[in-house]
């Protein structure tokens, strides 16, 4: 019988293709809990060079990172737009 992998592992695998981390994302948002969005960006950060790699690249303070992160996390808008653009995506807007 093979191993089992955990659900984590695999999303953490799966998130390194940029298509599937912006469906990811996407669908976090669309998520009424608005700590999942925030929970989501930490594990895309997560396999995109850790946290701390992720605050140098995004010109945030490290500690003010890991709590933007958490579920309670609230970012300014222009903390939350640094962060996505070091990931390499884009913030954008589309019709409902």
């Amino acid at each position: 019988m093979k191993p089992a992998v955990s659900y984590h592992e695999d999303l953490l695998r799966r998130l390194k293709d940029p298509k599937y981390a912006v469906g990811y994302l996407n669908a976090c948002l669309e998520d009424p809990d608005e700590g999942a969005f925030m929970l989501a960006v930490r594990d895309v950060a997560q396999v995109h060079g850790g946290l701390r790699q992720l605050s140098k690249k995004a010109g945030l303070n490290r500690e003010h990172l890991f709590r933007m992160l958490s579920k309670t996390g609230n970012p300014r808008l222009h903390s939350l737009r640094q962060l996505i653009e070091a990931l390499g995506f884009k913030l954008t807007l589309k019709p409902a």
